[in-house]
């Protein structure tokens, strides 16, 4: 396996040579790539010597007839850039190129991993949290840094991940593979939304991003995805099927419709549990005598169906958001849907579940198993299900008629 370690221009840039160790230890053959201003944190030569390849960069300095940022990037199994400052992150999500590592990345077809390293206030700042989620969308998978002391002297998020932590998501990505090639996966996400009138509507707090990164991370490991998603703001990810849907209503046809020709099924959507009893088709004045009370109906419970409707062999995840009892309310729905696993998370949490991009969950199963995961980044928390998943499949081969 090949790697190449792109490392760019901040005080965390000595971590780099211990990154290139514990790669090297994993099997990998590490080709670096420096910036001009990383060579100014950490001599190119540690490196050189380090890896016994030549540690590459300018774009102007390569003697060979080869277009080096190409052909480099075509004979690399992945680009893993650790540390990378907030200025790497906004060349890499606005396609700039001007300098090595930055064609180098607009160059890359392979998996790309990014280990972000910064001040606090910089890693806060929107730019940086929007360039983040351009890569993101993009499928470029990102180890988040660490809250800690920082080299500024400042304490908060933006110190470099551990080495050994961007090292095992690097090596993780390198074996994924392929495990769900020819699985027929289906995903809700996001919040469903019930019009009061043209103006006014009941919705919820979802933002959708477990459920896209649940579907980003199906469709890397190889499964066919499709995403039936309640209104977010999220871009869908690169080679997933999107299936746009408002209401509990249209969600419950969409996932229902496609409900039998899929194996798996993770209903992530946070679908509201009412919806008015009448939608006014005229905007509803503050002055209207009669709108006094708004008199609601219950929706349909489109897992508690399915889990009814399921085949053998398929695989039913649900979630559970609660605010209390977390186990004992998720164990009730486990068993009343008949579902395969669920995954519950505590809502009361400010910086975790509903718009955070962090969760912690409780895996849950029919049998008896029970695990708890740390508080992660949400795009981890989907490999983390995943894993486990698969772990189940692996002794319950799927079949479906």
């Amino acid at each position: 396996m090949r790697i190449v370690l792109g490392v760019t221009g901040c005080i965390a840039a000595y971590k780099s040579a211990v990154i290139l160790r514990l790669l090297q230890e994993g099997g990998c053959e590490v080709l670096p790539v420096m910036t001009e201003h990383a060579q100014r944190f950490l001599g190119p030569l540690t490196l050189e010597k380090l890896s016994g390849n030549r540690v590459v960069g300018s774009l102007f300095r390569d003697s060979s007839t080869a277009i080096e940022h190409i052909s480099l990037a075509r004979s690399s199994d992945l680009l893993l850039v650790a540390p990378a400052t907030a200025n790497t992150l906004a060349k890499f999500a606005h396609g700039i190129g001007d300098d090595f590592l930055s064609t180098l990345y607009i160059s890359t077809v392979t998996p790309t991993v990014v280990a972000p390293a910064m001040n606090v206030e910089m890693w806060r700042h929107p730019a940086t949290q929007s360039n983040l989620e351009i890569l993101r969308g993009r499928g470029v998978s990102m180890v988040e840094p660490e809250a800690g002391y920082l080299a500024c002297g400042e304490v908060g998020e933006g110190r470099l991940a551990a080495p050994e932590v961007i090292v095992e998501r690097s090596l993780r990505i390198l074996s994924r593979g392929k495990e769900l090639e020819g699985r027929r996966v289906l995903v809700s996400a996001g919040p469903t939304v019930e019009d009061i009138d043209p103006v006014r509507f009941l919705s919820n707090r979802s933002s959708g991003k477990m459920g896209y990164a649940i579907a980003a991370e199906a469709q890397t490991r190889g499964a066919g995805v499709t995403l039936v998603s309640g209104p977010t703001h999220l871009n869908p990810p690169p080679g997933v099927e999107l299936i746009s849907v408002r209401s509990a209503e249209e969600m419950a046809t969409a996932v229902g419709g496609r409900f039998a020709r899929s194996e798996i099924l993770i209903m992530a959507a946070a679908v509201g549990d009412f919806a008015p009893a009448r939608r006014c088709r005229e905007k509803i004045k503050k002055d209207r005598a009669s709108f006094g009370t708004l008199q609601l109906r219950p929706v349909r419970d489109i897992l508690l169906e399915l889990g009814e409707k399921k085949r053998a062999g398929q695989f039913l995840v649900g979630f559970a958001a609660e605010s209390g009892d977390l186990r004992q309310n998720a164990l009730g729905k486990l068993r009343r849907k008949r579902l395969d696993l669920i995954v519950a998370n505590d809502i009361s949490h400010p910086d975790r579940g509903f718009a955070s991009d962090y969760n912690q969950v409780l895996l849950l199963d029919p049998e008896g198993g029970e695990e708890n995961s740390p508080l992660l980044p949400k795009t981890r928390v989907a490999a983390f299900l995943w894993d486990r998943i698969q772990d189940r499949l692996a002794s319950r081969p799927v079949q479906v008629a």
